[in-house]
C-alpha cells in the first residue's frame, strides 16, 4: 500500500525533468538566470524542493551574489530548507545530470506551460463549484468564473508584491523612453494636439469622465477620439453605445470620413462621386481595430466579460462607454436608488480599467443645474451626484470619535471617518481621499426631530427610506438617516443664506456622516480625469465664437487642468483641431 504511486495520467501536468534540467543549467551557467527570472516564479514548480531551490537562486541573484553549489546550499540553510530539499547531495545530482546549460530558457518555458495547465485545471474545478451553487446569482457566477480564468491567462502581468528595485527599474525604462520621445504623447493619442499635450495622451488604467449637456456633442467627441486612437495610435478600441445603434454609429463615422451629409447617407441619395467616397471610406474604416457593441442598458458585469474576451482574443487598448447614465447595475432595469446605482457603475468602470490596464472613457450627462446659472460653463460640482456642505459642518473621525469642522479638513487625505454601508445600513469606517472647497453658493438649513441641524446646497443628497434624495426635494416629516438615532423626521427646511461650501471624497462607501446625518458623495471621485464640453453657440445665437468648442479638463489626478479650444463642424457633428484661419464666421 505504501509503495503505491498513481498512474502518470492521474497526475497534474508537470515536467520534473525540465525542472531539474533548469536548476542544473543555472548552477553550471548562472548568467542564464536573466533569461528565465522574468517569467518564472517558485510556485511554477511542481516539485516542492525544486521550488525552494528556485526561490533560493532568486534571492542570491537579487543580491548579485554568485550561484553555485556552495552558495545555494548556504542560502537553503538560511531558509531552513536545506535538509528537506535533499541537502548538498541533491544539488550535486542536479549539476551532474543536466543535459546542457545552453537551453535554460527552453526548460523554463516547459515549466511555465505545465504550471499554466495546472492552474487551468484548478480554475476549472473552482468554476464547476460555482456552477453547482444553486442559490448564487447567475450574473455573479459568470463574472467570477471569467475572473478566475482571466487571472490564469494573465498571471505573468500580475504580481502580489514588487521590490522597489524592480519598480525603479521599470520606471527608469519608462522615463528613458519618454525622454527620447518627449515630443510625442506617452499614452494613446486622442488626435487633438492640445488635448494630448495637456493629458499626455490617454493613460493606462485611467477612468476618464466626459460630461456635457445634451446638444454639446459628447457622442461625436468620443467617436472622434475612437477613430483617431485607432488610426493614429493603432489602438484596439471597444465602443459600447447604449444610446445609438451600430448602424447609426457607422453612419456618423462615414459622414465624418467623407464629408457627406448624414441625411443623404440615411436616405441613400448619393451621386457617383459620393458613392465612390463612401466605398473608399468603408474600406479604410474596415481596416481599423474597432469593435462595436450596442447592447441597451448593459451592466458592468456584461461589459467586463465582453472586454475580457476581446482582450484575450484580439487585444484591447481603449474602452469607450456612451453613456454612463444609460447603464444598468443589475440588468433588471433602473434601480429606484439611481444615485447609488450610478456610483456603483462608475466604481465598476474604474475597476475594469485597472484590471485590463487600459484607459476607459465614459460619456456622462450633466444635470439641468448648469442651465440655471448665468454662466453656463460646467464646473466640477455640476457632475457630482452630491452637493456641498458649509464649513462649520462637523465630521466625526472614526479612530477617536473626535468631531472636526469640515473647513479644518481642507487639504487632508487618508483620514478615517464614519459612513453607512448602503446594503446593511450599519456604520462602517471609511477613508477620505480628498477634501476641497467648491465655492460660494446658496445653502439650505435642515433640522431633524432630535434637533440635528445641517446646512448644505440644495443638490446635496441625503439617505431616505426611498433612497438618496436632493435636499431641496425633501419634504417636512420625511425621514433621513442619522448615524446615532437611525431614521429621523425632518421638522424644518428652508433657505439659509449664501456662503463658502466644501466637499469630501470617500471612495469606498460613497457617503459620510456630517453632523451625524448621512450625506452622499459623488461619481466624480472614481474618475482620474473629468472633462466637460462647452459650446457657447448652444446658448447664445449671436456669439462671437461660432463653431468653437471648449474642452474643459476640470480634474486631472496626475497632471494639470486647463481648457482646450476645438473646432466643431456642425454639419458633420465632428470635432477637429482648431486653426483660426479655418473658422467660418458665418456659423453655417
Amino acid at each position: 500500500m505504501n509503495d503505491y504511486h498513481p498512474p502518470e495520467e492521474l497526475l497534474p501536468p508537470n515536467s520534473v525533468a525540465a525542472e531539474e534540467a533548469l536548476l542544473g543549467a543555472i548552477l553550471i551557467n548562472p548568467e542564464a538566470m536573466v533569461d528565465v527570472i522574468a517569467f518564472l516564479s517558485p510556485n511554477d514548480f511542481y516539485i516542492l524542493r525544486n521550488s525552494w531551490l528556485w526561490e533560493a537562486m532568486i534571492r542570491l541573484h537579487e543580491r548579485s551574489e554568485s550561484i553555485d553549489n556552495l552558495t545555494l546550499a548556504e542560502e537553503l540553510r538560511a531558509m531552513g530548507q536545506l535538509d528537506d530539499a535533499g541537502g548538498p547531495a541533491y544539488i550535486t545530482y542536479l549539476i551532474n545530470n543536466t543535459p546542457t546549460s545552453l537551453h535554460a530558457e527552453v526548460y523554463g518555458r516547459m515549466i511555465e506551460r505545465t504550471a499554466i495547465r495546472r492552474r487551468i485545471l484548478e480554475a476549472a474545478g473552482d468554476i464547476a463549484k460555482l456552477a453547482n451553487t444553486d442559490d448564487a446569482d447567475i450574473n455573479q457566477v459568470i463574472d467570477r468564473a471569467e475572473a478566475t480564468l482571466f487571472a490564469v491567462t494573465e498571471r505573468r502581468s500580475k504580481r502580489d508584491l514588487v521590490s522597489i528595485r524592480d519598480a525603479l527599474s521599470t520606471y527608469f525604462d519608462q522615463i528613458e523612453y519618454r525622454y527620447e520621445h518627449r515630443d510625442e504623447p506617452v499614452g494613446i493619442p486622442t488626435g487633438f494636439t492640445d488635448v494630448d499635450r495637456l493629458l499626455g495622451g490617454l493613460q493606462k488604467s485611467d477612468l476618464l469622465i466626459l460630461a456635457a449637456r445634451p446638444g454639446m456633442g459628447k457622442t461625436s467627441l468620443v467617436l472622434n477620439v475612437m477613430l483617431n486612437a485607432a488610426r493614429i495610435g493603432n489602438a484596439r478600441v471597444a465602443m459600447f453605445s447604449l444610446e445609438m445603434s451600430n448602424e447609426q454609429l457607422v453612419q456618423r463615422l462615414i459622414a465624418a470620413e467623407t464629408g457627406i451629409n448624414s441625411q443623404k447617407l440615411r436616405l441613400g441619395q448619393l451621386d457617383e462621386h459620393e458613392w465612390n467616397l463612401f466605398i473608399h471610406a468603408a474600406g479604410n474604416l474596415g481596416n481599423l481595430s474597432i469593435y462595436l457593441d450596442d447592447t441597451p442598458a448593459i451592466t458592468p458585469l456584461q461589459m467586463r466579460g465582453k472586454c475580457r474576451r476581446l482582450y484575450r482574443e484580439h487585444g484591447l487598448d481603449l474602452i469607450i462607454v456612451d453613456y454612463l447614465q444609460l447603464m444598468s447595475s443589475t440588468g433588471m432595469g433602473r434601480s429606484e436608488n439611481r444615485v447609488q446605482e450610478v456610483s456603483t457603475i462608475s466604481r465598476n468602470l474604474k475597476e475594469l480599467a485597472r484590471e485590463l490596464n487600459v484607459p476607459l472613457i465614459a460619456a456622462s450627462q450633466l444635470s439641468r443645474a448648469v442651465e440655471q446659472r448665468g454662466d453656463k460653463r460646467p464646473v466640477l460640482s455640476d457632475l457630482r451626484e452630491s452637493g456641498c456642505l458649509t464649513g462649520d459642518t462637523l465630521i466625526t473621525l472614526a479612530d477617536d470619535n473626535r468631531p472636526v469642522r469640515m473647513i479644518d479638513l481642507m487639504g487632508q487625505r487618508d483620514v478615517a471617518v464614519w459612513a453607512v454601508n448602503p446594503d446593511t445600513l450599519r456604520p462602517e469606517r471609511a477613508m477620505i481621499s480628498r477634501t476641497f472647497s467648491t465655492g460660494i453658493k446658496p445653502v439650505y438649513r435642515m433640522v431633524t426631530a432630535q434637533g440635528q441641524v445641517i446646512r448644505a446646497t440644495g443638490n446635496h443628497k441625503f439617505l431616505t427610506p426611498n433612497g438618496w434624495k436632493r435636499l431641496d426635494s425633501i419634504t417636512i416629516k420625511e425621514q433621513v438617516m442619522t448615524l446615532a438615532e437611525g431614521w429621523q423626521s425632518v421638522v424644518a427646511l428652508a433657505l439659509d443664506g449664501v456662503e463658502p461650501v466644501f466637499d469630501l471624497t470617500v471612495p469606498t462607501l460613497h457617503n459620510f456622516s456630517a453632523n451625524g446625518i448621512i450625506a452622499h458623495n459623488s461619481i466624480e471621485q472614481d474618475a482620474d480625469i473629468v472633462m466637460f464640453i462647452y459650446r457657447d453657440e448652444v446658448y447664445n445665437e449671436d456669439t462671437d465664437r461660432p463653431n468653437e468648442a471648449d474642452l474643459i479638463v476640470a480634474k486631472h489626478r496626475n497632471g494639470p487642468i486647463g481648457s482646450v479650444t476645438l473646432y466643431f463642424k456642425k454639419e458633420l457633428t465632428q470635432f477637429t483641431n482648431l486653426a483660426r484661419a479655418d473658422i467660418d464666421l458665418s456659423g453655417f
